[in-house]
């Protein structure tokens, strides 16, 4: 059922999303567009890429608050104020409106001329605030994926399109409105991702060496 209490939840949860963190990070204590350098995302991998960790984290960490702040937050105030039942349906319904509305203002962000990143940080903080063990199993995923291959990019491939299969056959999830979206969120991640599948297949895509200054320390080390 649609009505005005619905409306502003998903138009307030589609501002939230659109809150351009990294770019606004960039501009205010950089004063530079992260969109410019690096692969042109407005996320925290290219921010991390092309400020460092001391922009990339905050960005990160805000990235994913959003997610869970659509979702969580919204919501609860509705149910506050008794527009909605707990546990009930329209519920549920309203959670993912909520979290889809939030992911479609953080790639399409209308403080920003309509320019964001993929949404993978905004989408692990509203899973985290809709189902979080899978979202705990999928950053699981995440981190062993990096630390095997070092790329950002094949690593929230790999947990988005994993989303699904821990959802339905891990925990047996019998919402068959929520599966239907995770099926949708992961196919979302591979389209977002579409040049970086192409610089992957091409080998230019670039790499985390996360084990890199320390071997480097080792050889210079072995040198003297």
């Amino acid at each position: 059922m649609i009505s005005i209490s619905n409306i502003i939840t998903l138009i307030g949860a589609y501002l939230i999303g659109s809150v351009p963190t990294a770019v606004w990070i960039g501009q205010i204590f950089y004063k530079i567009d992260v969109r410019e350098y690096g692969s042109g995302n407005a996320g925290a991998t290219n921010t991390f890429r092309v400020l460092g960790p001391k922009a990339g984290i905050p960005v990160l960490a805000i990235d994913v608050f959003k997610g869970w702040a659509s979702v969580a937050l919204l919501v609860v105030v509705l149910e506050k104020f008794n527009f909605v039942l707990p546990g009930s349906i329209e519920y549920k319904n309203l959670q993912m409106g909520a979290g889809i509305a939030c992911l479609i203002g953080h790639i399409f962000p209308i403080y920003a001329g309509f320019r964001g990143g993929k949404g993978v940080a905004t989408l692990l903080g509203m899973m985290l605030a809709i189902h979080p063990r899978t979202a705990e199993i999928c950053m699981g995923i995440f981190v062993i994926s990096l630390l095997i291959s070092g790329y950002v990019s094949l690593s929230s491939m790999i947990a988005g399109s994993s989303f699904p299969f821990i959802l339905y056959y891990g925990f047996h999830n019998d919402y068959m409105i929520f599966n239907l979206f995770s099926m949708l969120i992961a196919v979302l991640v591979l389209v977002t991702h579409q040049k970086n599948i192409e610089r992957l297949i091409r080998g230019d895509e670039s790499r985390i060496r996360i084990f890199k200054k320390k071997k480097a320390e080792e050889s210079e080390e072995f040198e003297d």
